[in-house]
């Protein structure tokens, strides 16, 4: 089961009067999948687009809405809720609650609750791009950064308007996977561990056109460093496929083995793991064409040399873990790499089965020690896979 850092977290979502404050219905919904306690504040002028009741139906926990209600259950309600919050997100955030946040304004109930908590802030701009580009706005953003709180976006496109620009809120992915990541780092257990993880085949190159390479798609590296990230260590990705970026994921592109090898070593000085997901090509062309190689009707011969062993070559106090991607004797040849690459743990999975094969979003692997333990995983998705994998890794720090 996937290890959820949300789980039983309070989060307080503060809703501004914005035009995007239906998407924080969404941000609500995906908060609660992921196990945490969503309690809402609203400002007066974000009932004019959303309905407390919709945010009371989906929670399960009253709206707070007005500082003045005397028939709150609570002695003062927005204490309640700002000391209780393990997370803030005020998302949308409009360009008048963000200059309340910067000058310690505490007039309605989002900047009351605000003021009050000592929970990290997470904010979500969304306003107009005139709006957004103002100096004054600018300014007031600046020193909330000072202040430690996270900006999250605003993402460019078509705004309320009918212009184009910056101010759209944020997806509900990003303001998600943004909280995930500082929570991670707050409440993670491998928080305080730098871990380097590969993923993507490698390209190597014949001419300027044609390579060597292979169908790894890269899901199963950015699984585990997106695992990695929710359990608060410092993540190194090194990727030679380009897929969505993961917030708190430091990424690094590295196309051939060589440049992989270079970029490995360079991370994994500092590092307290290394995880190679990578398919890296064993071999590249001992000869690369400057120009693109022209049709011929006529056999052509090429040269092949080995490409570094990139995980056998990193030395020192680190815990190194290998994949082995088998289509026949998958134990043998695990066990084989185990002992030749010197590592901790070899991943192994049976790639003839197009079920957890390249480009599949779910796994089926057996995890090999160096002690002699074997974890036979079942088929589940990758990231669950990279959580499973994590607990392995976690018994040797």
């Amino acid at each position: 089961m996937t290890n959820r850092n949300l789980e039983n977290k309070n989060i307080l979502l503060a809703v501004s009067g914005s035009i995007a404050a239906y998407k924080a219905v969404d941000v609500a919904s995906q908060l609660i999948k992921q196990g945490a306690n969503v309690n809402v504040a609203m400002t007066e002028a974000a009932t004019k687009f959303i309905t407390p009741f919709t945010f009371k139906t989906l929670t399960g926990n009253v709206p707070f809405l007005d500082m003045w209600d005397i028939n709150t259950p609570s002695k003062e309600r927005h204490i309640e809720l700002a000391h209780s919050a393990d997370l803030m997100i005020i998302a949308p955030a409009t360009a008048s609650t963000i200059a309340s946040l910067a000058y310690g304004l505490a007039d309605d109930s989002v900047s009351l609750c605000a003021l009050s908590t000592e929970a990290p802030r997470l904010i979500a701009p969304a306003m107009d791009h005139q709006m957004w580009n103002n100096s004054a706005t600018q300014t007031n953003i600046n020193k909330l950064k000072a202040r430690g709180d996270i900006i999250i976006g605003p993402d460019y496109g078509r705004l309320a308007s009918g212009d184009f620009g910056l101010g759209r809120l944020s997806s509900t992915e990003e303001i998600v996977s943004e909280t995930k990541a500082r929570a991670g780092k707050m409440y993670g257990d491998l928080a305080g561990k730098h871990i380097v993880i590969t993923a993507g085949g490698t390209r190597e190159p014949m001419d300027p056109v044609r390579f060597l390479g292979n169908r790894s798609s890269g899901k199963m590296g950015y699984a585990v460093a997106e695992a990695a990230r929710d359990r608060g260590s410092d993540v190194t990705l090194i990727s030679s496929v380009s897929r969505p970026l993961i917030k708190g994921v430091n990424i690094i592109n590295a196309e051939t083995t060589a440049e992989m090898f270079q970029k490995v070593q360079e991370a994994t000085k500092n590092a307290d793991a290394l995880i190679m997901a990578a398919a890296v090509s064993d071999f590249r062309f001992k000869d690369i064409n400057k120009n693109k190689i022209k049709n011929k009707d006529k056999d052509m011969d090429v040269s092949l040399t080995p490409n570094p062993d990139i995980i056998a070559s990193i030395k020192g106090d680190i815990i190194k873990i290998a994949f082995a991607a088998e289509i026949n004797d998958m134990e043998k040849f695990a066990l084989q790499k185990l002992k030749s690459k010197k590592v901790d743990f070899i991943i192994a999975n049976d790639v003839s089965n197009p079920a957890i094969g390249f480009n599949s979003d779910n796994n089926k692997v057996v995890i090999f020690s160096n002690t002699g333990d074997q974890i036979n995983l079942p088929l589940m998705p990758k990231i669950d896979v990279g959580h499973e994998i994590l607990n392995s890794l976690k018994k040797r720090f």
